[in-house]
């Protein structure tokens, strides 16, 4: 054979290759258009089905931890050496009273916590008396003491690791946890 015939045969067969392939290829069919027919004037037009509704955003399950979390609040602030619960606090604490009351089966214990200032024992006491007077407030508005225990973190699980009045603030609370009976 010569290498014009060479070539040529080739040639043929890549491009019969090529051919074959192109011939195996899947193409989507064309969809012909929608066209509604529009009725005549003195017919109503057809009724068209209601779009459906996209996905609910579901919010927390009632009577779950995080229900507790993100619609009553976990968390009350108190001021420098101080375990009263200040007014801003109240609000929360009596919906965490009124959440209690309808899930009477939630065990919670009460965290207090202190910031880093002051000895570990002084903040040990200070964080005890707070979580003492958010059990006490719990307690009178109408919350079995049999259903919260307490403890003091003192200054040692600060929420702000900073050394500033700003961290300190976040770090002077007392934290509601629940412990079982959720959803």
């Amino acid at each position: 054979m010569s290498f014009s015939t060479k070539h040529a045969l080739r040639l043929a067969l890549i491009a019969t290759a090529a051919a074959s392939m192109a011939a195996c290829a899947s193409r989507p069919k064309p969809t012909p258009p929608i066209s509604t027919p529009t009725p005549p004037a003195s017919e109503p037009a057809p009724e068209r089905p209601a779009p459906t509704p996209g996905p609910v955003s579901q919010g927390a399950v009632p009577g779950s931890e995080q229900d507790f979390v993100v619609n009553v609040g976990d968390r009350v602030y108190f001021d420098t050496d101080a375990f009263e619960v200040r007014a801003d606090a109240t609000p929360v604490l009596s919906a965490q009273a009124a959440w209690l009351a309808r899930y009477p089966n939630v065990q919670i214990r009460i965290e207090g916590n202190a910031d880093e200032r002051g000895t570990r024992e002084y903040n040990l006491a200070l964080g005890s008396r707070r979580a003492n007077s958010i059990r006490d407030f719990l307690v009178s508005r109408g919350v079995a003491a049999s259903r919260i225990a307490t403890i003091s973190y003192g200054k040692e699980r600060p929420i702000d690791p900073g050394t500033d009045e700003s961290a300190w603030q976040k770090n002077r609370n007392g934290h509601t946890a629940i412990v079982s009976g959720a959803r």
